[in-house]
This record gives C-alpha cells, sequence and structure tokens, in this order.
C-alpha cells in the first residue's frame, strides 16, 4: 500500500518551485504576523552562561517543567565548566517575565560539567524529576516538591558511567510500569586516536518490571554509536510501538550515518539498514524536532546540521513500513543554510530545533538555535537564531531579524514555552560563553507598536498510576475544517527538554474539540472546549477542566 505524502496533498500550494533567497522574501504575505521578541533576561533576573574547554562546544540544554506544582514552567540550565542552574518562575499572567535562582536545588557533585538537561516523572509520584546529561557520570535526580533535586542513581539502579553524553530520549514502552531511559554518547576522550573515529555506543535502560521502584541496572549497547548529539523515540509508522531515532555528528565518525533503531517489547534494539529501506544520510547532526505538518498522522523531521537544515517526510513512493524519506527543506524555504542578515554569508551551524507556533495562527513555526562551533573560520561567526514562521502554502518565512531574535550570540540549547500564561509562547536560547536569552512574546508587530496575535489553546494530560504524565500521547485538535496534532515527549532538541502544557494555535476558531490517543491506544471521547484557555484533561473524566493562571 502506498501512502499519499506531504508534497500530493499540498501539490497545488507547492505548484510554484522555490528556486532563490529573493523569491522566498516575496512569499511573505500582508497577513503574516510576526511576533516581537523581547529581550528580558537581565530584567528577569538570570544572569547564566554555558563555558568551557572543547568538551563543552557541544551541549548546553536547558529544561523547562513545572518543579513546584503551579504549572508555570521553571528552568534547569547547563552550566558546562560553569555551574549549572535551577530558576523558578515568578512571573504573573501576562506581565514581564519574572524568575528566581535556587542556589541549593540541586545535589553535591552533579551541577559541574553538565551539557544538558530533560524532565520526566520517572517513579510515578506526580513530581517531575531530572536526567542530567554530563561529561562524566550522568544523574537522575528525584524531584522535590520545592524545587529540590536529590541525586538518585543508587535508589534507581543506574550507573551513570563515565561517558561523554549530550543526547536523551525517554518512552514508556507497552507493558512497563516504568520508562525506558536512552543515553546518546559523543567522543570517547580516553581512546587511542581520539577523537576521530571514536565515537562511544549509546546506551538503552529499560527497566525491570518486577520492581516496584525503577530499576535500571541492565542496559543494552546501541552499537554502533556514531557520536549522538540528539535522539527522540518516534512512531514513524503509527505502529504504536516507538522507534529511536538518532542524529549524529559526521565530525568525528568513521563509516557512520543517521540512524534509526527498531524496538520490540522485549526484544534488542536492531537498526534499520538500507535493506529495511533506510537511506543512508551523513550531515553533522547536531538536533532533531518532530512535527505532523499535514495532521496525517506520519510525522515530519527537522534535522539541523553545519550548512544546511534538512527537514524529512516520509516518501510518497515507498512502502509504508519502509522509513524512507526525503528532503522538502528547499521547496520549504527552511534549509536556513546561512545568516539571514549582516555580511557574513559563509555557511551556518544550526543546534537546537523546535516546531512550535509563535504567532498563534494554526501553523507550525521552526525555531532553529544557531551559532559557530568556537571559531571555525570555514563557517559564520555572526549567524543569528532562525524563526522559520509556517505559510498557508507549507512554506516558511525568515523572520528572526524582524522578530527581534538576530543576537550575535553563539547559541545552543533552548526552550520554548509560555512562561508568564498569556497564551504566547516565549523562548529561552542558552548560549555558549554568552548570556542566556530569555525572549518575551509581546503580540504581533504593528506600525504603532504590538496588538493580540491568534487565539490559542494549552493542554496539560494526566494519567492515575503509571505515566502520569502521558508521556507517548498523540493530541488531535479539530476547529472549523483544520485539524492538528500535538505530541507529548520526552527527548529531540540539543541538549533541552520540555514537560508541561501542550501549545496550540487557533487563528480566528473561537472554539475546539479535542480527541486524546492514550499512550496504550485508547482514545478518548471528545473534549469540546472554548480557545484561550488552559485544559486539564483527566484519563477517565467527562469534561475537561480549566485553569486559570495566578494574576
Amino acid at each position: 500500500m502506498k501512502r499519499r505524502g506531504l508534497s500530493l496533498i499540498l501539490a497545488g500550494c507547492l505548484a510554484t518551485p522555490v528556486a532563490t533567497a529573493e523569491t522566498l522574501d516575496q512569499r511573505a504575505g500582508p497577513a503574516l504576523d510576526i511576533p516581537v521578541m523581547q529581550e528580558q533576561a537581565a530584567l528577569a533576573g538570570i544572569d547564566h552562561r554555558y563555558g568551557g574547554p572543547w568538551e563543552h562546544f557541544v551541549g548546553g540544554g536547558v529544561a523547562a517543567f513545572d518543579c513546584n506544582g503551579d504549572r508555570m514552567p521553571d528552568l534547569a540550565v547547563a552550566g558546562g565548566s560553569n555551574a549549572a542552574k535551577v530558576y523558578i518562575n515568578r512571573s504573573r499572567a501576562g506581565g514581564d517575565l519574572k524568575f528566581e535562582h535556587k542556589p541549593d536545588a540541586l545535589s553535591e557533585g552533579v551541577s559541574r560539567r553538565t551539557t544538558g538537561f530533560y524532565p520526566i516523572d520517572i517513579d510515578n509520584d506526580g513530581i517531575k524529576d531530572l536526567v542530567v546529561l554530563r561529561v562524566g557520570a550522568n544523574a537522575l535526580l528525584k524531584g522535590g516538591p520545592d524545587c529540590t533535586f536529590t541525586r538518585s542513581n543508587r535508589r534507581f539502579s543506574y550507573d551513570g558511567g563515565r561517558n561523554w553524553t549530550t543526547a536523551f530520549a525517554a518512552t514508556f514502552e507497552a507493558g512497563q510500569v516504568f520508562p525506558t531511559l536512552a543515553f546518546g554518547n559523543y567522543v570517547d576522550r580516553a581512546a587511542p586516536g581520539s577523537p576521530w573515529g571514536t565515537c562511544h555506543d549509546n546506551l538503552l535502560h529499560r527497566p525491570d518490571g518486577n520492581s516496584e521502584t525503577p530499576d535500571y541496572a541492565n542496559s543494552q549497547r546501541l552499537t554502533p554509536g556514531y557520536c549522538a548529539l540528539s535522539m527522540l523515540f518516534t512512531d514513524w509508522n503509527r505502529s504504536g510501538e516507538p522507534a529511536l531515532r538518532i542524529t549524529n555528528d559526521r565530525q568525528y565518525y568513521r563509516g557512520g550515518q543517521e540512524q534509526l533503531w527498531h524496538l520490540e517489547p522485549g526484544r534488542p534494539g536492531r537498526p534499520y539498514r538500507a535493506a529495511d529501506g533506510w537511506k543512508s544520510i551523513k550531515i553533522w547532526g547536531m538536533g532533531i524536532a518532530e512535527a505532523d505538518l499535514n495532521a496525517d498522522g506520519f510525522p515530519e523531521y527537522a534535522l539541523t546540521s553545519m550548512g544546511d537544515t534538512k527537514l524529512q517526510t516520509l516518501d510518497a513512493e515507498s512502502e509504508e513500513d519502509r522509513p524512507t524519506y526525503r528532503d522538502i527543506a528547499f521547496e520549504r524555504g527552511a534549509t536556513a543554510h546561512r545568516p539571514y542578515v549582516g555580511e557574513d554569508l559563509k555557511p551556518s551551524t544550526g543546534w537546537h530545533a523546535d516546531f512550535s507556533d509563535f504567532n498563534n495562527d494554526g501553523r507550525l513555526d521552526l525555531f532553529v538555535a544557531k551559532g559557530n562551533v568556537e571559531q571555525m573560520p570555514d563557517f559564520a561567526a555572526y549567524d543569528p537564531d532562525n524563526l522559520l514562521l509556517g505559510q498557508h502554502d507549507g512554506s516558511f518565512y525568515e523572520a528572526g531579524a524582524d522578530a527581534g531574535i538576530a543576537l550575535d550570540r553563539r547559541g545552543r540549547g533552548a526552550a520554548v514555552a509560555d512562561f508568564n500564561a498569556d497564551g504566547l509562547l516565549d523562548l529561552a536560547v542558552v548560549n555558549r560563553e554568552e548570556p542566556l536569552s530569555l525572549f518575551r512574546n509581546r503580540g504581533a508587530r504593528t506600525g504603532f507598536g504590538t496588538r493580540p496575535m491568534g487565539n490559542w489553546l494549552q493542554i496539560e494530560l494526566q494519567q492515575e498510576d503509571a505515566n502520569r504524565d502521558a508521556v507517548g500521547a498523540s493530541v488531535t485538535i479539530k476547529s472549523g475544517n483544520d485539524t492538528r496534532i500535538r505530541k507529548v515527549q520526552v527527548g529531540g532538541g540539543h541538549g533541552s527538554g520540555k514537560l508541561g502544557f501542550l501549545h496550540v494555535g487557533l487563528g480566528t476558531a473561537e472554539r475546539a474539540e479535542i480527541r486524546i490517543k492514550w499512550p496504550d491506544g485508547s482514545w478518548s471521547a471528545p473534549y469540546r472546549v472554548f480557545a484561550n484557555n488552559f485544559v486539564v484533561i483527566r484519563r477517565g473524566d467527562e469534561t475537561a477542566r480549566y485553569w486559570y493562571p495566578p494574576e
């Protein structure tokens, strides 16, 4: 059976080819709302830099999650050789961004040499825990209700190892009470000839199914490893079984490529190969993001790299069960291959990727954090982050300069979240050897200031007992003739994870219908809700609840 791909569904819209940067500029319609992103890090009380020697040229992640039960997203920020920090969100609804540093939040011995943070409720107690990626022993931190985190490697029978870890993803496999954890490792610094051709294997930790508490004593080596910089569990073929997608840095591997691992419950993972339909692709893979751009159930993937960004969709000519992808970044204007402002026209260096709707028009946008690795002369020194706004024809329009995010900093990880609960997505970007950037979304730009943009919803899912945050769930939102899909995922980006409300822009729609495909594959009844609300859906409840943020 053949799959009708994204290109066929939108064929009428894409009849005009995209050939040059000039033609892309001409495609920006007057109805496109460009958000004003105001930098407020200093005003908000955040003073943080990610730095250190060559082990910290990569990494630099940030986690956005609620660590104290008030539903406002807090931050845990990697520091490299500097200390990692936790910032508590003190913002009021619709106001300026405010954060408070909590100096005693992290356990001794884990705040240095950090590369990334990912939030997840490991032990199902309803409180978010933290996975800490490090140059050295990784850590599983058990969260407390007051945003304190205790190192719990021994409690969870987890050996943090001594590797240089730069990627992470988690999911709940069928029949498991606790999450499966995947760690992506980079160069083996101790190997002869390092760093060339000395990539560590990655590790898959499946929990002991007979334990009352998480037990990660056993692990599988995902061999070969090709210097992973981002990974994501994904149901690429709608089978209900997550596969593990890994993007790898060709700078150091030999004979490597991008990877997709097939995972069956109770059986060792195995990589998809050419015989399975997997096409070899070799890039400086740094970040990955997933989105179902046309709501057909088959996700697309943004892969950041040096010199271009890939945007992959399942090939319309391939069999449904074969992971054969083609790149549509060029035809969609999403290559982001060089700086869009300034005189430096050398190739760009992309890191974190995130699909989100910054202007609430109902179309997903693509944010990419950019920045030279260090002082690589063949790549752009001034390389501002991208804000590629989705357009009605499926293409993207670069709005980074107009939005105000084109700073002269070297971006790494990032978090997109509504930090002040006003329905507009804000942005935190970790920068190498420069201050963290924190942008408040002020609304659409006008000739006289700003104005409100489209309508929106934010959706929180809850389950009892295991997997309380419904990781792996898929949410379908219908408004009028439009259908949008969001997923609850832990992983992707670049050293950066988030967990909390799912945001969806609705454009002019004032109502929507929500249906949830829960992680076990069962569907909810429809929930009918009004726009511009925070919606909390507990599995089994007949109606959704509204949450009202502090004013």
